[in-house]
């Protein structure tokens, strides 16, 4: 095992072969980035608490020492000396596994997937396949261009997934939002998006094939698309297409459900038709 201790802002450039990266901080800002060349880490700012880096078998460990008994109530006198700000580059294939108790944490381009855990802050997801996780306390979540299984909660906090091709897809928020907008997700999609206290707006391609179930309990349900049905101001459900490719549930107990019509892009026709040609 190779070691470091990182008190002040400094580079490290790993020859071993990285195949697993765990990050455990008590606050601060990580950035991970998936590309190819080796691993290496880049710290920029930090606290007055060090950061312990290790380097075993393939997994590369970064983390502040939690204190015992971390006084919650303090956190906000005591956060600050923890607070370290750093950059990963690993491998795309690259196991990754991140958790901060007070910041932000920004992970891109890995095959994968990826498993974010934030107490306090922010998540930004980008261009990650594979199974794709993403828990916050208190604050937002924000997924671009994923794919493969994508599962997203907030405790309070909104919930953004854009341009997803997912097989799979749940969102779920106790208070707070949730928006998706769907592009052209492959056949068998399933797609769940819940909040308690708050609004969803889905956003699907008008030639989408799914089955659709929408259900306000105290609120009312927007449609754009007419073949669905509306059962009441709070019930629309039906079939977009054949209804055989996949299914969209979404459901909120107090809020407004919004199902919106995305045009199918004019690139996108021409390409199928070069192609048909």
């Amino acid at each position: 095992m190779t070691a470091w201790t990182i008190d002040e802002p400094q580079r490290l450039g790993f020859e071993q072969e990285v195949t697993d990266l765990s990050v455990s901080l008590v606050s601060g800002r990580i950035n991970v980035v998936g590309a190819d060349g080796p691993a290496r880490l880049e710290v920029t700012s930090i606290g007055d608490q060090p950061v312990n880096v290790t380097l075993e078998g393939g997994r590369l460990s970064i983390e502040h020492e939690f204190p015992k008994g971390w006084p919650g109530f303090l956190w906000w006198l005591f956060g600050s000396r923890y607070k370290v700000d750093i950059s990963v580059v690993v491998p795309v294939e690259a196991a990754v596994r991140l958790h901060v108790a007070s910041g932000s944490v920004i992970a891109s381009s890995l095959r994968n997937g990826a498993d974010v855990n934030v107490t306090s802050g922010r998540i930004t997801l980008l261009g990650i396949d594979g199974r794709v996780t993403g828990k916050i306390v208190s604050g937002s979540i924000e997924g671009l261009t994923l794919g493969g299984e994508v599962d997203l909660e907030t405790v309070s906090g909104e919930i953004v997934v854009a341009d997803s091709t997912a097989g799979v897809v749940s969102a779920r928020t106790i208070s707070g939002s949730v928006t998706c907008d769907l592009d052209n997700p492959p056949a068998g999609t399933e797609v769940h998006l819940d909040t308690v206290s708050g609004e969803i707006t889905a956003r699907v391609r008008e030639d989408s094939d799914l089955r659709v179930s929408l259900n306000a309990i105290s609120g009312h349900v927007v449609n754009a698309f007419p073949e669905l049905e509306q059962h009441s101001k709070n019930t629309v459900t039906g079939r977009l297409g054949t209804g055989t490719g996949g299914r969209l549930a979404a459901n909120a107990t107090s809020g407004t459900i919004s199902l919106l019509r995305r045009p199918v892009d004019d690139e996108e026709l021409g390409d199928e038709e070069a192609v048909e040609a």
